[in-house]
């Protein structure tokens, strides 16, 4: 295993943090103190700020999704589709498993509202839907997805579906989500708000954005979360200061506020940190254990002993707790926009009547794909 995390756990203003973090890893879930993987980058130089086990095997779960973003994004660049476009709900995405929108086949909305949709709810119905508008068929967008990771140098990724539903033949690592992330932030600017959004509304319901870090850390602008029991609880985060953007990967948390605590603690390092010559996404070359096999941790994830962990680990609202320092609650509802149906669609609401705002909404429980 190689890491440069070893010199940075015990600082004293964030040893109280950390205590609180490796005492979980160690008492409750303790396979994942060795499978834990995470790697953050600076988006304009590609320097590698930290790492540990990035070329491990790992379930993507909903973390694909910006796998279907990145392939969409690049469709609509080329002129092949709009963000006006109609999307059409099938029979075979309204079949799709939770989490989702259950929006009945035949139903339409633009793909701009169901990229909303996609990176938000993180519905998997809508990433069908979306697959199937953009590639023709899902066949054809799966290969396209593939195509895509081959010539951005994911080497250890491969895809089955667009939304990140466990499968033989499905699997990345740390190392080519980050390189997906990065290339997100470089070669689709203009799309970045998608991933920034505190929430979204279909005029008759609001769904806040999974991701606890947009809102509650400080310069936090993206990008995708993501859970099955076989991966544990996954993070892509970027966050911007100053002019400098980092991206953070964070593979195998035991909860949905451990992987938030992870990726501040990543992402404040590599915000703070004097960039020197050093190694780079491209210039990382394969180690380590596990990059033979996907990673399974099943069995520590989704025990009665660590759902047990997880609802002790929420407060009296049913929020999950947050240790991170670098973490604090937002002082105002979060804003919601609107992604839903086209008028005359299964749901009957219209942007100008959406809220622009949630209304006290909690910290949501973690459902499986998001």
């Amino acid at each position: 295993m190689q890491t440069t995390q070893t010199s940075f756990l015990f600082e004293t203003r964030r040893g109280r943090f950390l205590a609180v973090m490796l005492g979980l890893a160690l008492t409750a879930l303790p396979t994942l103190s060795a499978a834990n993987p995470r790697i953050v980058v600076e988006v304009n130089s590609g320097r590698v700020i930290e790492h540990e086990d990035a070329f491990r095997k790992w379930y993507p779960a909903s973390l694909t999704k910006l796998m279907t973003a990145y392939t969409t994004f690049r469709a609509v660049k080329s002129g092949r589709i709009s963000v006006e476009s109609i999307v059409t709900m099938s029979k075979k995405a309204a079949d799709q498993p939770a989490s989702k929108m259950y929006f009945k086949p035949g139903a339409q909305l633009t793909l701009d509202s169901a990229l909303k949709l996609l990176l938000v709810k993180s519905a998997n119905d809508i990433a069908v839907a979306v697959a199937e508008t953009v590639g023709g068929s899902l066949d054809n967008f799966v290969a396209q997805m593939n195509a895509d990771a081959a010539r951005l140098g994911m080497n250890s990724s491969h895809f089955i579906n667009p939304n990140g539903l466990p499968g033989e033949g499905q699997y990345t690592t740390a190392r080519d989500l980050a390189v997906l992330a990065v290339a997100i932030r470089r070669e689709f600017p203009e799309y970045a708000g998608y991933f920034s959004l505190e929430g979204v509304t279909t005029g008759k319901r609001t769904y806040p954005n999974y991701n606890l870090l947009i809102g509650r850390f400080d310069g936090a602008d993206g990008m995708k979360t993501g859970f099955i029991c076989a991966s544990g609880f996954n993070q892509v985060s970027s966050a911007t200061r100053n002019g400098r953007t980092v991206i953070s990967v964070v593979l195998g948390a035991e909860s949905l506020g451990a992987r938030a605590d992870m990726s501040a603690e990543l992402l404040q390092k590599a915000l703070t940190t004097r960039l020197s010559a050093g190694v780079t996404l491209a210039t990382l070359a394969p180690y380590g254990e596990g990059r033979d096999q996907v990673t399974d941790i099943s069995g520590d994830i989704c025990s009665q002993t660590a759902r047990k962990e997880r609802s002790e680990g929420r407060d009296e609202e049913g929020r999950m707790k947050l240790f991170s320092p670098y973490i604090r609650e937002m002082d105002r509802p979060p804003r919601a926009v609107f992604a839903g149906l086209l008028p005359g669609g299964e749901v009957s609401a219209q942007p100008a009547s959406a809220s622009n705002t949630i209304a006290n909404v909690p910290i949501p429980i973690p459902r499986p794909n998001f």
